[in-house]
């Protein structure tokens, strides 16, 4: 069992993932990455962690199936023998962007599958592991955190699948944050805004000319370390009387203006 605390990173290869998966290898947890890209398409990424002088490990497993969420839990059992942080970052948009009045049974199926039931059940089994350890570890400290979306609130009917499934994470926060309290395992919510990943790629020209226009009070684009730093705090134990706390880090975002 290694003595340097764990975390995992679902969909950590790239984009908000690996730049939380960075930042906790900056602070010396050894890192594995979950995503669905082969391994070599993740090697110059894993090495970068690896340069930061933790161990890094990769497992290509798909969260949505049983099966593979299963063999990922078993693999970082053999490998490290120890989880301290779940981070639920996995996720994914509409393949095309549809009118809710048009929106496909596939599309919903798959966004669903992926953003909201794989986390959901990955989640149910690490908890229980992570139950066992605090009952064998009482001294390390435990947490789950879950990425969600300033589309758990705010409607975008042309991807209303998407909005649904961050909705579904928001309320998964407070339910295993309740849960899980008396055990010690702490639960928190990263609600990102705008943010700059190959994800939000796409309407890069939407969002630039909202954000001139006044959209945000903080008038940029945010970046995948802007989240790495709440996830840190997060980890560093700085949070730790509190538990189903929601983070903003959406340049303002949330705030009610006139």
């Amino acid at each position: 069992m290694t003595e340097r605390r764990v975390a995992l990173v679902t969909g950590g290869a790239r984009g908000i993932g690996f730049g939380i998966a960075q930042k906790l290898a900056e602070i010396g947890l050894d890192i594995v990455i979950d995503d669905i890209h082969p391994p070599e398409a993740v090697a110059e990424n894993l090495a970068k962690l690896t340069e930061l002088g933790v161990r890094a490990h990769y497992i290509q497993a798909d969260i949505s199936r049983q099966e593979e969420r299963q063999s990922l839990v078993k693999e970082i059992k053999r490998e490290f023998g120890r989880l301290d942080v779940l981070m639920n970052n996995a996720g994914v948009a509409p393949k095309v962007r549809l009118d809710i009045l048009e929106t496909t049974e596939e599309s919903y199926d798959r966004v669903l599958n992926i953003n909201l039931r794989g986390p959901f059940f990955l989640t149910q089994a690490i908890a229980n592991w992570m139950i066992e350890q605090q009952k064998a570890y009482p001294e390390r400290s435990y947490k789950i955190i879950n990425t969600a979306s300033i589309s758990s609130y705010t409607s975008s009917p042309a991807r209303g699948e998407y909005c649904l499934s961050k909705a579904g994470i928001s309320m998964m926060t407070q339910l295993f944050a309740d849960r899980l309290a008396e055990y010690g395992i702490f639960v928190y919510e990263v609600r990102p805004g705008i943010i700059e990943t190959d994800m939000t790629s796409v309407v890069k020209q939407k969002y630039d000319k909202l954000i001139d226009e006044g959209l945000l009070p903080i008038k940029r684009w945010g970046y995948p370390e802007d989240i790495a730093k709440a996830v840190e705090a997060i980890v560093q134990g700085y949070l730790d009387y509190t538990t189903g706390q929601v983070i903003n880090v959406d340049g303002g975002f949330h705030l009610r203006r006139l």
